[in-house]
């Protein structure tokens, strides 16, 4: 199966939200090696100036991979997940994310570039609270080896 030329343009809606908790704070934060105490101590983070702990920067992946979840799982997109390469990821941080947000992430399919027999999809997830408070922005590519490849 190829891939849909016509995603670029497509935007999926934000569907379920993540809740962040503390414990998924401190589990993410050691699972990246972040040391900062601000991910692991109430105390530390107000001290910082933030209303609970501080999560990794990188954690908003978390949010992010599930709207793409939505692009992959879309039969019409014609991506075959096991011949997907991550070509680049980017963050945008408009603030920090903190223990206690509630985030949604409404997926949007910026390009789609044929490769040869498959193509480099690029992807950007706006990750916002449920009151609508934008948090990051993070852009995705994603190469989907053609069958030859």
């Amino acid at each position: 199966m190829s891939i849909n030329p016509e995603l670029a343009g497509r935007r999926y809606p934000a569907s379920e939200s993540y809740h962040v908790g503390r414990e998924k704070i401190r589990e993410f934060a050691r699972a990246v090696k972040a040391s900062n105490p601000a991910h692991f101590e109430v105390a530390a983070a107000q001290k910082l100036g933030y209303s609970d702990l501080v999560a990794p920067p990188t954690l908003a992946i978390i949010v992010a991979q599930r709207a793409d979840a939505q692009l992959i799982g879309d039969p019409d997109a014609g991506i075959d997940f096991s011949r997907v390469v991550h070509a680049d990821q980017r963050f945008t941080h408009h603030r920090p994310i903190v223990a206690g947000d509630e985030l949604l992430a409404e997926l949007h399919v910026d390009t789609v570039r044929a490769m040869g027999d498959g193509a480099l999809v690029t992807t950007r997830a706006e990750i916002s609270t449920v009151e609508g408070e934008k948090v990051a922005t993070t852009v995705s590519s994603i190469l989907v080896r053609g069958e030859g490849q």
